[in-house]
């Protein structure tokens, strides 16, 4: 039995890049800066419910990119085989953890590549930004499945 034309119409949208990033990115940006303390953006993401967040400089570009698993348990903790006790707090710094630089797409990049990108990457998320490097939304994994879902709809 093969789809219905309607499902291979949006499929074909899908991959031909009419989908595009802005479509489907979330507009509210939650932020860290890159001197903010592990405890408290932690905070902030359990409040917000969210497992990703730009890095900024103070002049609000991106820089960087922080997730849950960032802050759990940093890579540099394990550096030659030796593992570090780890407690989560505001000594340790946004900067000192985060992903740099960051992979980022805009929003008008097709759907097909972001989908790319975060598949080839394993990445949970990326910041959306403008050609200033302005983070205007992120899109999720969870966004693509959204999208993918739509298109089966």
């Amino acid at each position: 039995m093969s789809a219905s034309p309607s499902i291979d119409r949006s499929a074909e949208a899908l991959l031909n890049g009419k989908h595009l990033v802005r479509d489907w990115m979330s507009n509210t940006v939650v932020s860290a800066n890159l001197n903010d303390g592990l405890h408290q953006t932690r905070e902030r993401m359990m409040e917000r419910d969210i497992r990703h967040m730009p890095v900024l400089d103070d002049m609000e570009q991106l820089v960087g990119i922080i997730s849950d698993r960032d802050i759990r348990r940093p890579d540099t903790l394990d550096v030659g085989g030796v593992s570090e006790a780890f407690r989560i707090d505001n000594t340790t710094k946004v900067h000192e953890v985060m992903t740099a630089p960051a992979a980022h797409v805009n929003p008008s990049t097709p759907l097909q590549s972001a989908l790319t990108l975060i598949g080839a990457r394993g990445f949970g998320a990326v910041p959306v930004v403008d050609e200033d490097l302005r983070v205007v939304g992120m899109l999720s994994a969870w966004d693509l499945l959204r999208a993918f879902r739509a298109c089966l709809a």
